[in-house]
């Protein structure tokens, strides 16, 4: 089945004009917006959306069903995450939280406990709130990938081999992810069938997520989750509610620039880098040398900070309105401007603190013509969760939060808008672990502070400082001119294969004022893809 077959439920019985329309690719014509993402076809299916008259929402809702069929690895409906959502019609900026939580008891018979599945009912508050397409046209194309089956990507099939060995241990997990002619679990290119899959989301499309979390499919995931080793209640289901928030807010001129607030502490951690980056003109004046050193060095301070307000377990201890207050920051901002040369997290007034954290994650950005957008980023807490499907249901189950780093505290999305004149200029997000603020921050500060491109700032080499351990991270192929500058301000220099990965969507002259100004840029580090098109 076509993608404009799929896309013709959301037509609906109209009996005006142009209404006739909406809802078929190539409804909109002209500008139609933006879409990037680490898989490539939950790409295609939000430009397919946005090209049919959906708007951000409604293309962040495919985009994530989809990626629950094509990287369950991070995307299962097992999972949670959180959102930063700008309405275009509304002028509303919010914050959706939906993280996989911990259930109310872990009984001492479960072998792997898992959490409480956030990502369901947390598009469907989404879509509640700002959807304008039926619903099922939205879930439509994902039911039908996992029914017929879709290609392996590179994106899956790089998770599926770093996590080969633990997925062998299951056969349940072997029965979905099994390639047929081999035995052997599936590569780039092999056919993926998800029928159990399927029919949950075919339930999905029929009655929503109510049928998940208080219905039969929610009795079949609770006892299939029994029999992976899960430890999840009916009642965990049944009480489980998305929560919208306030989001950070950082001023930026005329702009504000948005981030998550707990339990996504990535945003507290990108605000702190923010505030210290834009003081007084530094990052602008400074050379590509300048501005690693700046980074590692706002980004070192940060985490310190980090460890004022954020609890072991990940909770935090301060309300967004004290993260938000940055009179705290005063003696690193002198710090900053009054000298070049590395300081130890030792001498700091607030000592970093060394945690582990669940490096696994995915995340997308869809942006509307209008612009409104939607910014995510999701995870099941650790690489295939638990590594445990539940039988019958197709749903990799997200580990609970706070064992061995696992959580959502690495979850950054971001969004910079000027509220006055409802214009959009930024949306991004990322993932990578500890590296996900930092990550995020390379690509915005280069894009928005120094006005570059956001493909280039996607591509310059990036560099990570978390803290503890006193090393200075540098992406491998940094000119050997700003390594050497770094080591002789005092930096213990360390090469890494890749920091993080970044989904970003920029309009350096707003949106939607000036369309023609815009571009969006999946991350080169990764295997996604991005579109920023005409209509059909």
């Amino acid at each position: 089945m076509t993608a404009g077959a799929l896309l013709l439920a959301a037509c609906g019985l109209v009996e005006f004009g142009e209404e006739e329309t909406r809802g078929t690719i190539g409804y909109v014509e002209g500008f139609i917006g933006g879409v990037a993402a680490d898989e490539p076809r939950a790409a295609l299916v939000g430009r397919d959306i946005l090209s049919a008259g959906g708007n951000a929402a409604d293309a962040a809702v495919a985009m994530y069903f989809t990626l629950a069929v094509t990287m369950p690895s991070a995307a299962s409906l097992g999972g949670g995450g959180v959102c930063l959502v700008h309405d275009a019609e509304t002028e509303e900026t919010l914050m959706l939280d939906f993280v996989a939580r911990a259930p109310q008891d872990i009984p001492p018979s479960a072998s792997r406990p898992s959490a409480v599945p956030g990502n369901p009912r947390g598009f469907f508050a989404l879509y509640a709130r700002y959807g304008l397409l039926r619903w099922e046209s939205l879930i439509a194309p994902a039911s039908n990938l996992a029914r017929f089956g879709t290609p392996v990507s590179r994106a899956l099939a790089q998770d599926i081999y770093a996590a080969s060995s633990a997925l062998a241990d299951d056969p349940a997990i072997m029965a979905v992810f099994m390639d047929s002619g081999t035995g052997k679990l599936v590569r780039e290119g092999s056919i993926l069938k998800q029928p159990d899959l399927s029919a949950i989301l075919g339930q999905m499309v029929s009655k929503g997520p109510g049928d998940f979390y208080s219905g039969q499919t929610a009795r079949l995931l609770v006892e299939s989750a029994k029999r992976a080793g899960g430890s999840l209640g009916i009642e965990d289901l049944r009480s489980f509610k998305p929560v919208w928030l306030e989001p950070l807010r950082y001023p930026f001129g005329n702009n504000t620039v948005f981030f998550p607030q707990p339990p996504a502490a990535a945003g507290g951690v990108a605000g702190a880098m923010w505030h210290l980056l834009k003081s007084e003109d530094l990052f602008v004046e400074a050379d590509d040398a300048g501005r690693a050193h700046l980074l590692l060095e706002s980004g070192m301070r940060a985490f310190a900070d980090r460890s004022r307000w954020m609890l072991d377990n990940g909770d935090t201890r301060w309300s967004a309105a004290e993260i938000l207050d940055t009179r705290r920051f005063e003696v690193d901002m002198e710090a900053l401007a009054s000298t070049s040369k590395h300081v130890s997290p030792d001498t700091l007034p607030q000592k970093p603190v060394a945690r582990p954290e669940n490096p696994s994650g995915t995340s997308f950005v869809a942006v509307d013509r209008d612009g409104g957008a939607v910014a995510c980023s999701i995870s099941l807490n650790n690489l295939f969760g638990t590594g445990r499907v539940a039988p019958g249901t197709g749903i990799v189950l997200a580990t609970v939060p706070g064992h061995r780093g696992s959580g959502p505290i690495s979850q950054i999305p971001a969004l910079v808008l000027n509220a006055n004149v409802n214009q959009l200029f930024w949306a991004g997000a990322a993932s990578g672990g500890v590296a996900a603020p930092t990550a995020l921050m390379n690509v915005l500060s280069h894009s928005m502070l120094v006005e570059g491109t956001i493909q280039d700032a996607m591509n310059i080499r990036r560099v990570h400082h978390g803290g503890l351990p006193d090393v200075s991270y540098v992406e491998r192929g940094l000119a050997p001119a700003i390594v050497s500058s770094l080591r002789a301000a005092g930096h213990t220099v360390q090469e890494a294969p890749a920091i993080g990965r970044v989904n970003a969507f920029m309009c350096f002259g707003g949106l939607p004022q000036a369309p023609e100004t815009c571009d969006v840029a999946h991350d080169p580090r990764g295997f996604g893809l991005s579109f920023m098109a005409e209509g059909l």
